[in-house]
């Protein structure tokens, strides 16, 4: 039954049979009473705890591994077999814009990545697309596939992301284009649309603040990855946090490409990244190598002990940081010693 509550042609409100209130400018209102009578779908998940319906961002440095960490994810989800090495995936189709990549790089990557075993035929791959066309593509495709919860990751934001109009602001311009993204996967109940993007060259304590650019991207997104890794290690944290999403942190291990957890699930993965946030590696490459040095010499050593030890000639900068930094006792003048507790550091250079 509608219920008509009157006023002019222009301002009319009604409620219809489902208790939601109406007007001519096409807002809809609901009560509380109406939102605690529902029953909502559970949240779905490409991967479970780390990738869920919605638009998401995967960041990281340029050659941080993210390209060979998507495609991990889409291989795995085309094939129905495993994400980051332990998390099982259901089978979906999978649509992936490699838009910096070739046919035989991907073909090789693929390879590798499959080990032996035969590329999913369940992954569809797209090389080149123009900005002005590329979304009514995902768009299509993920109409075609929108029963089967589709994963849809874009190989790079930037590739895809149109110039912001003349005199348009780089926030409205950037929420404008996450926006966009975002109803695609509305649109689809379900889907994943996964966006592969850059950090800021800036160190920031939030990691959210490393998505590229500004906030206008990061806040249309329902969830983001930020991957972090060392140069030359084979070590990495991947953060996660969403709207709807619970904030965790994952130690992950590279070899030979494939990204997988550092333990047998997510919760060894999440004991082990606490874990490394507590040893040395924290702190800079020399920095570690001066401090491990003190560590394995209890009774103590000088500055010219370190410098002949490590082949260094200013290790005295490196012990007054780590002693400021509490890492290290001083118990007299010119002279280092361990501490059996440390505090929490980001960078002692």
């Amino acid at each position: 039954m509608t219920t008509d509550f009157g006023g002019d042609d222009e301002n009319r409100t009604w409620r219809d049979e489902n208790g939601i209130i109406h007007d001519n400018n096409g807002s809809q209102i609901v009560d509380g009473a109406w939102l605690d009578a529902q029953t909502f779908p559970a949240l779905q998940w490409a991967i479970e705890g780390v990738v869920p319906e919605g638009f998401g961002l995967i960041v990281a440095p340029p050659k941080a591994g993210k390209s060979w960490m998507v495609a991990g994810f889409g291989l795995g989800c085309a094939g129905g077999g495993y994400a980051l090495g332990k998390i099982p995936v259901k089978q979906r189709p999978v649509l992936y814009l490699a838009l910096e990549d070739g046919h035989r790089r991907l073909q090789s990557r693929f390879r590798k990545l499959m080990e032996g075993r035969p590329i999913p035929a369940g992954i569809q791959v797209i090389i080149k697309a123009e900005p002005g066309t590329a979304m009514g593509q995902v768009a299509a495709w993920m109409d075609r596939n929108r029963d089967e919860a589709p994963l849809v990751m874009i190989d790079t934001l930037g590739r895809m992301k149109p110039p912001k109009a003349a005199g348009e602001e780089s926030y409205i311009s950037d929420y404008k284009f996450g926006s966009a993204l975002k109803s695609l996967a509305d649109d689809v109940p379900g889907s994943t649309v996964l966006v592969v993007h850059h950090t800021r060259k800036a160190e920031s304590t939030d990691f959210i603040d490393a998505v590229s650019g500004t906030q206008g991207i990061a806040g249309a997104a329902d969830f983001i990855l930020v991957l972090a890794r060392r140069r030359h290690s084979d070590e990495a944290v991947l953060s996660v946090t969403g709207r709807d999403v619970m904030e965790a942190e994952y130690a992950l291990v590279m070899n030979d490409g494939r990204w997988t957890l550092d333990g047998m699930d997510l919760v060894d993965a999440a004991a082990a990244a606490e874990k490394r946030r507590e040893k040395p590696e924290n702190i800079g490459d020399r920095s570690a190598e001066v401090l491990a040095y003190v560590e394995a010499h209890p009774a103590g050593v000088t500055p010219s002990e370190v410098d002949k030890a490590l082949g260094m000639t200013a290790s005295k900068v490196y012990l007054s940081r780590l002693f400021d930094a509490g890492r290290i006792e001083k118990p007299k003048r010119g002279t280092y010693t361990p501490v059996t507790s440390v505090p929490s550091v980001t960078d002692l250079g």
